[in-house]
Parts: C-alpha cells; sequence; structure tokens
C-alpha cells in the first residue's frame, strides 16, 4: 500500500506541465532566497509559518510561505485556498500585528474556509521590518535550509521577537506554547539529491527530484556527457562525484545520494565515499547479478564493511519492473521518498 501511494503520488506529478513543476527549486529555500532579497530591498514582509495540522493537510509542520504584497509571494501552506485567503485579507491591511496566530478549517472558527482535503491548520503569521537583525537572522535562516548550520527559530508570537538558538538533543521540530507566547522551529536542511554522473535515467531521476521539492546537484566529470546536463534549475558540478562528495557541507543528513551510470569507475567510488556520509539514502543502479559483483569489489577493493554495504540500496529503487529509463527514474524516487518519510 505505502508503494501504491508514492506511486500515485509522483505519477500524479509527472502530469503535470514541466514548465510548471520541474524549473522550481526546493519550495522552502526559494521562500528564504525571496526574503534576503526583500530584506536587501528594504522591503517590508509578512513571513508565515505552518505550526500546527490536524487531519489531511497538503503541507506540513514548518512550511513557509511569504508575501511583500498581495501579488508578490513565494512558497505554499495549503496548495491554493488558504493563499488566496491571505493575500486577500493581506491587500485589506488585516495583518498589522508584528506576530498572530490564524487558524484555517475549522467549523465555525476564526476563519470560515474548509479545506479540501478536510484538515485544519494554524499559521504564524510574522509582520518583517527590515533592519540590520533582520537581514542577519534569515541570513542565517538560509544557510540553515542550505546544510551550513542547524539551529532552533524562537519567536515570541506576542512581540514578534525573534532569535536563533542551538539545537539541543532532544528539540522537537515544532514547539508551540501558546500560555508563554512561544513558538520553537528547528531548521535545517532542506532535502537534497546529489547524482553522480549523468545518464537519461539521472536526467529523469533529477526532474522528478525537482518536482519533490528536492534540491538537485547533478555531479559529471566526463566531458562529453557534460555537454547533456541541460536541465533548468538543477546545479551541475563539473566534477568527479566520489571528490564533491567527500568536501565538508556536500552531503548532509538529508541529502540522497545515487549514483545511475552504469559505469563503476563512476558508481563505485560514489558508493565508496558515500557511505561515510549522513546521507539518509545511498543507492546504486544495477541488475541483481551486478549488485553481487559490485558488493563483492566494494568490500575487496574498498575495504567496506557489511555494515556500510547494509547501508547501500542496490539493486536501488522499488522493485515496480521498470524497465525505461523514465520507469526507473520513478522507481528510485519512490524509493527515496519512501527512506525519508519512513526511516528504518
Amino acid at each position: 500500500m505505502i508503494q501504491v501511494g508514492v506511486l500515485r503520488l509522483i505519477a500524479y506529478i509527472i502530469n503535470k506541465s514541466f514548465k510548471e513543476v520541474f524549473i522550481m527549486q526546493p519550495m522552502d529555500v526559494s521562500v528564504l532566497t525571496r526574503v534576503n532579497e526583500w530584506l536587501a530591498a528594504g522591503k517590508p514582509f509578512w513571513f508565515c509559518t505552518v505550526l500546527a495540522t490536524w487531519g489531511s493537510s497538503p503541507r506540513e509542520p514548518g512550511s513557509l510561505f511569504a508575501a511583500s504584497a498581495s501579488d508578490d509571494w513565494v512558497g505554499s501552506l495549503s496548495g491554493g485556498c488558504v493563499e488566496d485567503d491571505f493575500l486577500s485579507r493581506l491587500g485589506a491591511n488585516e495583518f498589522s500585528a508584528p506576530a498572530q496566530i490564524v487558524r484555517y478549517g475549522e467549523e465555525g472558527g476564526q476563519q470560515a474556509i474548509s479545506l479540501p482535503c478536510g484538515g485544519i491548520l494554524d499559521v504564524l503569521v510574522e509582520k518583517i521590518m527590515p533592519d540590520e537583525n533582520q537581514n542577519a537572522h534569515f541570513a542565517a535562516y538560509l544557510n540553515c535550509l542550505l546544510g551550513k548550520d542547524v539551529k532552533v527559530r524562537e519567536v515570541n508570537t506576542d512581540t514578534g521577537v525573534s532569535r536563533l538558538s542551538e539545537v539541543t538533543e532532544h528539540t522537537p521540530a515544532v514547539s508551540w506554547q501558546p500560555e508563554y507566547h512561544h513558538v520553537a522551529l528547528r531548521i535545517g536542511p532542506a532535502r537534497r539529491l546529489v547524482i553522480a554522473g549523468y545518464s537519461p535515467v539521472a536526467e529523469y531521476c533529477a526532474r522528478y527530484a525537482q518536482s519533490l521539492g528536492f534540491e538537485v546537484i547533478i555531479c559529471e566529470h566526463r566531458e562529453a556527457e557534460q555537454a547533456l546536463c541541460n536541465i533548468e534549475g538543477c546545479r551541475f558540478v563539473p566534477d568527479f562525484a566520489a571528490d564533491y562528495i567527500m568536501k565538508s557541507g556536500n552531503v548532509h543528513s538529508h541529502t540522497a545520494v545515487v549514483a545511475l551510470t552504469h559505469d563503476p569507475r563512476v558508481d563505485d567510488l560514489t558508493m565508496m565515499e558515500a557511505v561515510h556520509t549522513e546521507a539518509f539514502y545511498i543507492g546504486v543502479m544495477g541488475s541483481k547479478r551486478t549488485s553481487a559483483k559490485r558488493a563483492e569489489r566494494l568490500q575487496r577493493v574498498g575495504q567496506l564493511t557489511n555494515e556500510q554495504l547494509s547501508h547501500i540500496h542496490m539493486p536501488i529503487g522499488l522493485d515496480i519492473g521498470s524497465k525505461t529509463p523514465a520507469e526507473i527514474g520513478l522507481a528510485v524516487m519512490a524509493d527515496i521518498v519512501r527512506a525519508y518519510r519512513q526511516p528504518d
């Protein structure tokens, strides 16, 4: 049932136009990037964070949305209906407080909007006025999403004052204490997909991953293949994947690393480096027979232990009988989503 649900989700996204979906950056990174542009231009804006959801909801706690005006916005709270109401009220100058909590979807509640999914969500709305402190605050926030740091963002919902503090071992993703006017949000890296080498399968994986909100990085050191790396919205690194992976900060705990070239010189060395990182998913393409031979090489040449080998998905992807590059890419991304949402 899990596999079917994930595949239906990806299939739905595939059916949307490539122009609409596949050139996007990871959504929350896009929000923080735009926010920092507004701050640099001296523009005030409203910064919205989903605090809690009940029932079905298209966006999870911690999701972001921001607007500098009713016609200048970025991000998503619900997939459409909540954003429309928020922007309408913003145009009517209804959000003047430094910070406030808005609830959507509850029958007879503060907002009469009924969400199509039947869910309820609470949203923190902050009015941000540009100054040096806010510039530094949101620049640091963006660095967290880019994998350069992990912090707790604390907001006083009465005064609107916010600060970044250190993460402790038991810090929850979202902590909201209405009686103390206090919200704490753990902020860390956005999801990232590192692809070792270009191939037709790699191209489909990259496009699917973008549609799912991943930052996509394709490492390709081979000159002939570099000319084929023209997927808009992806970051291309003209380096050997293993060299890129071993550099500090390039692979964090929200990163998936996949090797999809069928070239052992690329795929094997990528695996040897990837197992020494915090990547939540590591996988390499190949049949069961090819994978068995690769496992033997990785032990013999790479000196990998059985425990390290157990972290590598080979053959890669969900077993859906995939044959074509598009189907293999679909199976790979479905397995990555499964591993992210339901870690072992």
